[in-house]
């Protein structure tokens, strides 16, 4: 059974990144007045940090809920394609359909590099226990921070945002070995600027979307 040794995983290392991150998550709806259910909604429900914070931001704008709920939707994007290279480790048959809730970016980095050393009977179940186990320290975070959010300073929760995204990053540059990887490194380096130039809730999947389809072409041609 792979769905127990997967939560003791995930609430390793994984689970402090993500604790960090989606505490700071919960403070920053507590300074921006919305309340506790709000925050644990958004968090569960959007379970994204990008889409979260888009969500966040374009709610405190004139421009009303439905701006901002498609820019979170734009900004989360990314989890399409996410789920198209995840769905084939997970078996046939649409009971892999139930993994789709808890993909995220650190499940999926460590699904992506687990998975393939688990019996394929038990794939399904890692991923259960590794995902449920995160989203429910995401949930348990933004509580946290929310309550205790008057206690933290601005300057500190800024930087706890920034944990996760570089837990993934340490992630990758592990595989950085790999030349696959290390062309989607590059590339993905390189078209970072455009974030700053695109709209705000296209910025990222328009950078990635870009570094990503260079790299596969450049994978492609070294490959032919």
């Amino acid at each position: 059974m792979s769905f127990r040794p997967a939560c003791r995983e995930a609430l390793g290392v994984p689970a402090l990144a993500m604790a960090a991150t989606f505490l700071a998550f919960g403070a920053a709806v507590q300074a921006a007045g919305f309340g506790l259910g709000w925050a644990i909604a958004a968090s569960l429900f959007v379970y994204g940090m990008p889409g979260q914070l888009v969500l966040l931001a374009a709610l405190g704008t004139p421009g009303g809920a439905l701006p901002a709920v498609a820019g979170a939707v734009a900004a989360n994007a990314r989890f399409v394609p996410m789920a198209v290279a995840l769905a084939p480790w997970l078996g046939g048959g649409p009971r892999r359909f139930l993994a789709l809730p808890f993909i995220a970016v650190t499940p999926w980095a460590m699904a992506m590099r687990r998975l393939p050393a688990v019996p394929v009977e038990r794939r399904l179940a890692w991923f259960l226990g590794f995902g449920l186990t995160s989203w429910t320290v995401a949930g348990l975070s933004t509580l946290v921070g929310h309550l205790v959010a008057p206690l933290l300073d601005i300057w500190f929760l800024a930087a706890l945002l920034f944990v996760n995204p570089l837990y993934f990053g340490l992630i990758l540059a592990s595989d950085l070995g790999q030349p696959f990887v290390r062309r989607a490194a590059i590339l993905g380096v390189a078209a970072a600027p455009l974030a700053f130039v695109l709209p705000a809730a296209w910025a990222l999947l328009g950078a990635g979307l870009v570094g990503g389809t260079l790299a596969f072409l450049w994978s492609r041609h070294v490959g032919r």
